[in-house]
């Protein structure tokens, strides 16, 4: 049977719909397809006396298209401890997220080759709520195997400018992104760029300093790391065919290369995150490894650069880096390295609270609901390639349905949180934004009020094509 989903306030981000709008979205009980939009009530009422569906009355919530997070760390296989395919996508799916890509770094094997791909897609398969993409790697000596992961559906590639934190995932040198480059170029898929690299005030920086203070983590990753980085990226983004991306933007300073890249027509995107958005460096306490991550969060002055540019489209979209460890790695439990900035492990969980942590400061800059979704779904999905079934509500589209009530507010507890590891730097803070319901292609799988259904999502490849056609496949 169809489902149609009604309610006061719809949004479907087309031209001719710009705001919320009473009525109805009709999903195909076949395919998951949005088969028809119904502009009023009248015309839902004319509808249903005709014909049957499954009819959800959402009332005065908001109706509008899944989100869909470009960045997460899911870490399976090989470090499931850390976070695996169920828990992940549990908590995106109670976060209103429908699609997520999979990082390629973090899980043993990390997808770096068409074998190790493969390995992935079988550990997700049966345990994933949201449908779940995935990202390929560049490290040094892997240029063979772009081309056959761009023909297998990845929805692109990762590297590294320093050391990742794991050597499975070695980072790579200009020699080594010029034959990735190379190899891409004209093939319509996207290198996603870890903007970092080492410089000499981080190499130096002085250890008779206290670890347990984020100052001193902060002094040694400086924001010069990441200007220096992104200006190697703008320089190459100019020279090759090739989509380049540069994922969780910290320091506004690099904000004047990227403009210069665009200017000159470079094909460059540019995503922040909610933590560098929601939390400044002057109020992470002493001690609290948990806001520790790679770039790190800087100071209140740069966090309002960042919004200025997210508020400007400089900034094409927010994510989340989900990046979890076990509260050991982060060193959270007891032990003489307790706090230790300086040895922690960097990544900050927080999938499942995107949509409440970005709502909950868009009042403040004149943000609205649609400027929500095309930060956190239509944008993130037009970087990856999944724009033609992704990231609307509109005919053909898929019936992927994120419905939440932007006046309510909840507390970050414990006990609401549905990824692996709970240690995360939002614990006891109060936000806006409660997601009621998460629907993938027409079917439920979570709902405030009952929780979550079956494990129905599907591995969602990218149909390779040069030129970046944007028709899709699912396996």
């Amino acid at each position: 049977m169809d489902t149609l989903y009604i309610g006061n306030r719809i949004f479907v981000n087309t031209e001719h719909r710009p705001d919320l709008f009473a009525g109805g979205i009709l999903v195909s009980g076949v395919d998951g397809k949005v088969t028809q939009i119904f502009d009023t009530p009248s015309d839902v009422t004319f509808y249903l006396q005709y014909n049957d569906a499954e009819v959800y009355d959402f009332g005065d919530l908001v109706v509008m298209p899944g989100l869909i997070d470009s960045h997460v760390h899911i870490n399976e296989p090989g470090r499931t401890e850390w976070e695996g395919f169920h828990t992940a996508t549990k908590a995106a799916a109670a976060g209103g997220f429908t699609t997520i890509c999979d990082m390629p770094l973090n899980s043993i094997p990390p997808t770096t080759s068409m074998a190790n791909l493969r390995t992935k897609i079988n550990a997700a398969r049966g345990k994933i709520f949201v449908d779940v993409a995935f990202w390929g790697g560049v490290v040094p000596g892997n240029t063979h195997e772009l081309r056959d992961m761009m023909q297998a559906g990845v929805v692109g590639f990762k590297c590294f400018l320093c050391p990742s934190g794991v050597d499975e995932f070695q980072y790579v040198g200009e020699d080594d992104l010029h034959q990735a480059l190379q190899k891409m170029d004209g093939a319509g898929s996207v290198l996603a760029f870890h903007a970092e690299v080492e410089c000499k005030s981080h190499q130096s920086h002085s250890h008779d300093q206290n670890p347990k203070q984020y100052d001193t983590f902060l002094q040694a990753r400086p924001d010069q790391m990441e200007a220096d980085a992104i200006k190697l990226v703008s320089k190459l983004s100019q020279k090759y065919d090739v989509h380049c991306h540069i994922v969780h933007l910290s320091a506004a300073q690099a904000l004047p290369s990227i403009r210069e890249a665009r200017s000159n027509g470079a094909q460059l995107t540019v995503e922040t995150c909610h933590h560098y958005l929601s939390i400044a460096a002057e109020d992470i306490p002493d001690a609290h490894t948990e806001y520790k991550c790679c770039p790190p969060i800087r100071g209140k002055s740069n966090q309002e650069l960042l919004w200025q540019a997210v508020c400007d489209r400089e900034i094409d979209m927010v994510v989340s880096d989900h990046s979890p460890s076990t509260p050991s790695m982060k060193l959270l439990t007891s032990g003489k390295d307790r706090g230790d900035f300086l040895k922690a492990w960097g990544g900050i969980s927080s999938v499942q609270f995107g949509l409440p942590l970005f709502w909950t400061n868009c009042q403040r800059y004149g943000l609205k609901i649609p400027d929500l979704v095309r930060l956190l779904c239509t944008e993130p999905a037009k970087m990856c390639g999944i724009d033609r079934v992704k990231g609307r509500l509109e005919v053909g589209y898929d019936g992927d349905i994120c419905v939440w009530d932007p006046e309510d507010t909840f507390t970050v507890t414990h006990d609401i949180i549905e990824f692996q590891n709970k240690a995360n730097p939002y614990m006891d803070r109060k936000l806006r934004g409660v997601v009621h319901a998460s629907f993938i292609r027409g079917y439920p799988v979570y709902r405030l009020s009952e929780k979550f259904g079956l494990p129905l999502g599907n591995i969602l490849m990218k149909k390779a094509s040069r030129r970046g056609s944007k028709a899709m496949k699912f396996d």
